[in-house]
């Protein structure tokens, strides 16, 4: 154990005079030079104005008041309100929301107050769905520990005494203890150490331990070394997985590393791909918009001498294109996956889209600890100096962590000591019983040894000294000649490459005295041989990699491990890199930095692990995916993965994260699953598979109307329909459109990601649309055919109904005949579209010959049009099928 000696000139507060508060010296600025120095521990004491012995409570209430808590900084929520307001900068509802202002600026007051009811109806949804996510991810933030056992004294005179304070109390220069499981509630130096190592994977992505220890010279070795590979420095969001220390806080708060990690406002991402789809079909409309009433204009002003009196038509044609229900269709949609996640699967999405972007990723990066193997490690065999399986290595490395365990009384083995016992119970070479304890020298990790003394039976007068630890360690006190050391060296390099940890054993018989062992014992050693251990996949982790394959989702590897455990886990698990089989070359962090963007996105697109990435890598690999075209995901628990849940369309963490991934990530997993994965993503396929459907469908009969009314404005003495009727049947068609957003899509949906491609939609609106005016335009021939004797309003009134019914069975077709599924069983189980077409036909049918036709400008219609009618309806009923299926074909 290494210490620190006591020094007033260290304290600061040991020449004030007795009850006097002595004054805090000036320090170098908290969080900044100070943990990221290479120091002593004497060095950071006197530059903390603090001691070994701890602070005094009148200083550290003072610094508590300079300093502020020691909390990290939160986000603020965003006012309801606000969210609302927010909401209005979607590309759709931007534009319907400009439609009903000029719909109200050229007095069409019913079709401007349907558009801007229907613009907030969607505002409202939205910002009410992520106003409640926020509440339940708000109930999830925990603290990273509660309290902390601290040093301190009542006067500078008193002696140190230690106790339990709230980790907000404490304050650059406080000394605190750590014993095995506390989390770390500052930036810390540790002072002193006894066998402390620390998990600090939240903060590194590295699955193993890291020792520490005190720093009581200047060690010009680690002048280059990052701040995470200084053995004296502790940083808030590690926890303690064995041996016990002494430390001094250097940096609380805001001023933290974890803190610094938690501002992620420089490293926001760009439009995701639910922006990029919107924005693209938005664009496409926008043109066409814009396009429409000049047109219309002209064309009235041109034939039929028609002025500003068809401003009013021209609008309702402009509106007539728009997908009026789009805002309030993707915002229910969205918000029903999301309310189902949240029931079923305890998935809470914080951000409405990116339920769709979930849909649509095509690559997810994650890290291999916790996700595709456990957190513990199982032995895999156990050799002599030869390579030959030898039982008896596995025999007295499980007598070492056995006794060793028992003698140090340390609280529990760590997770390799862990492993070596159960496996050794489970061969039955465990004989405690046969062997006493005289002796234990616990790990350190300035030795990277443990030793356990035993006494042997029948071996009177004789100790055996067995020690197992680092391979580089042990070798170093075995007897070996150059040669040898340099083959059992080669032979674990060999091992390591291939994925295995591991422990070497050796053992030495030594005159049996009273005399307490140190670690100068430990030398002249045999060597017995190797333990090699590997991860464990997670039970889950295979199933549901090959179910997202099947989902063509390529799953990426970004772990800050050695290249060969990375690569035998991806191996253990099947996660085949190329069509040649096997993981494919592992991408180390060193390639990563010697490629540019460009030739990193080719990389990327080829490889399936990256080992040893530091958090910027991540944040870069993820970003030259999503360059190269492809929607990813990335799944993360640690402060070391912000930059890439930044970084990625869709940000996915657990449930047990640290607050600040939390807070950085779109969506929550109930736990840290691939299944969990799968589930959020066939729930965001669901979701955008109903707005695609939607937009096909509804796109497509709006471009043949709008088709149509141009054709029948240039070639009728009237308007084709008035805009009350236009309103009507805008009205007709959003109450029944809404069913889009209760559909169940076909399974021919959910097996691959849905994107929303301005490009597809085009080519499938237009024609779609082409063959819906072709049906409008024979309508007009069966409208003259069965109204050849009708003349002036009786005339006008019945094209008028005449073309209002048709238009509402054509959609009424459309919405059964084109609803998403390749087979026709798909298409015939869509229950809430039946019914909403079923009801729109009727709607059609009956309206002209209701009481309320007439007010509309409507009348009843002879039934030869119905009969005639009928025989458009089928003709285009067979032309969708026909149409549909070599749409299918072609894709």
């Amino acid at each position: 154990m290494s210490s620190v000696p006591e020094s007033s000139a260290a304290t600061g507060s040991g020449r004030a005079a007795p009850g006097t508060p002595a004054p805090v010296t000036p320090f170098p600025a908290v969080g900044t030079s100070v943990p990221g120095s290479v120091g002593t521990s004497l060095q950071i004491l006197r530059s903390l104005d603090s001691g070994p012995r701890g602070l005094v409570e009148a200083h550290a209430e003072e610094r508590l008041a300079r300093f502020g808590e020691n909390v990290l900084p939160a986000w603020r929520p965003v006012p309801w309100p606000l969210r609302f307001v927010r909401s209005l900068r979607d590309p759709f509802t931007s534009v319907l929301l400009c439609l009903g202002l000029v719909s109200a600026v050229v007095s069409a007051w019913g079709t401007a107050c349907v558009i801007l009811a229907l613009v907030a109806v969607s505002c409202l949804l939205r910002s009410t769905e992520e106003h409640r996510a926020d509440r339940s991810t708000a109930a999830l933030r925990e603290l990273v520990a509660t309290t902390a056992t601290v040093v301190r004294r009542s006067s500078a005179d008193a002696p140190p005494q230690e106790r339990e304070v709230p980790v907000a109390d404490l304050v650059p220069g406080d000394v605190i203890r750590l014993g095995p499981g506390d989390l770390v509630p500052a930036d810390v130096q540790v002072l002193r150490a006894g066998g402390l190592t620390v998990h600090q994977s939240a903060l590194t992505g590295e699955s193993a331990p890291v020792a520490k220890h005190p720093l009581d010279a200047p060690d010009p070795a680690l002048a280059g070394a990052g701040p995470f590979a200084q053995p004296q420095l502790c940083f808030q969001g590690s926890s303690v997985t064995s041996g016990s220390g002494t430390a001094v806080i250097t940096a609380t708060g805001g001023a933290t590393r974890f803190a610094a990690a938690h501002d992620g406002r420089s490293r926001r991402r760009g439009g995701t791909a639910f922006d990029r789809s919107v924005q693209g079909i938005s664009w496409t409309l926008i043109r066409f918009m814009l396009l429409t009433p000049p047109l219309v204009l002209m064309a009235n002003a041109a034939l039929r001498g028609r002025g500003l009196e068809t401003l009013p038509f021209a609008v309702a044609v402009a509106v007539g294109l728009t997908p009026e229900m789009l805002p309030v269709i993707v915002t229910t949609a969205l918000a029903r996956g999301a309310a189902r996640l949240a029931r079923t699967s305890g998935v809470i999405v914080k951000r409405l889209p990116a339920l769709h972007d979930l849909g649509a990723v095509d690559v997810l990066c994650l890290d291999k600890t916790g996700t595709l193997t456990e957190d513990r490690p199982v032995v895999e065999a156990a050799v002599d100096g030869s390579d030959l399986p030898d039982p008896g290595v596995l025999r007295w490395a499980a007598l070492s962590a056995l006794w060793t365990l028992q003698l140090a009384e340390l609280p529990a083995p760590d997770a390799l000591d862990e492993a070596v016992l159960d496996a050794a119970e489970d061969a039955e070479l465990l004989e405690a019983s046969a062997y006493d304890g005289v002796a234990a020298l616990p790990f350190d990790p300035v030795r990277r040894v443990a030793t356990a003394v035993l006494r042997r039976p029948g071996r009177l007068g004789v100790h055996t000294l067995v020690t197992k630890g680092a391979v580089e360690a042990v070798l170093e006190r075995c007897a070996l000649d150059g040669d040898e050391r340099e083959g059992l060296l080669a032979l674990a390099a060999r091992k390591a490459e291939s994925g295995l940890r591991l422990l070497a054993v050796a053992r030495a018989d030594r005159p049996a005295r009273h005399g307490a062992y140190t670690p100068a014992d430990e030398r002249g050693l045999t060597f017995v041989g190797l333990v090699a251990l590997r991860d464990v996949p997670a039970p889950t982790a295979a199933d549901a990699l090959d179910v997202l394959a099947r989902r063509g989702v390529t799953v990426k590897v970004l772990t800050g491990d050695h290249p060969g455990t990375a690569a035998r886990a991806c191996e253990d698990l099947g996660l085949r890199a190329d069509a040649a089989g096997g993981c494919g070359e592992v991408v180390t962090a060193e390639l990563v930095d010697s490629l540019s963007d460009a030739e990193l996105a080719r990389v990327a697109d080829r490889a399936t692990v990256f080992a040893r990435c530091t958090p910027e890598h991540k944040a870069r690999i993820v970003s030259a995916l999503r360059a190269a075209g492809h929607t990813t995901g990335f799944l993360g628990d640690g402060v070391n993965d912000l930059p890439a849940l930044h970084a990625a369309d869709v940000g996915i963490c657990p449930r047990n994260a640290v607050d600040v991934a939390r807070e950085a990530a779109d969506v929550v997993l109930a736990e840290k699953d691939l299944t969990a994965i799968d589930r959020a993503v066939v729930a965001g396929r669901h979701s955008s598979g109903n707005i695609a459907t939607y937009l096909r469908i509804t796109l497509s009969s709006n471009l043949g109307n709008v088709i149509a009314m141009l054709t029948a404005g240039l070639m009728l003495p009237f308007l084709p329909m008035l805009p009350a009727q236009v309103l009507v049947q805008n009205l007709c068609f959003d109450a029944a459109q809404l069913a889009f957003a209760f559909d169940r899509p076909g399974a021919s949906v959910l097996r691959r990601p849905a994107v929303l491609r301005s490009r597809d939609f085009l080519r499938f609106i237009t024609g779609f649309g082409l063959l819906n005016a072709a049906a409008d335009l024979a309508t007009f021939g069966v409208l003259a055919l069965a109204l050849h004797n009708a003349a002036g309003t009786g005339g006008e009134a019945a094209f008028h109904a005449g073309w209002f019914t048709e238009n509402l069975l054509t959609q009424a077709l459309v919405m059964v005949l084109l609803r998403t599924g390749r087979s026709a069983a798909e298409r015939r189980a869509g229950g809430p579209l039946r019914a909403a077409a079923a009801g729109l036909a009727v709607v059609g049918v009956l309206l002209p010959l209701t009481p309320l036709g007439p007010l509309l400008g409507m009348s009843a219609l002879p039934l030869l049009y119905y009969l005639l009618l009928g025989s458009v309806l089928g003709l285009y009923a067979a032309g969708l099928t026909a149409a549909r299926r070599r749409y299918e074909r072609r894709r």
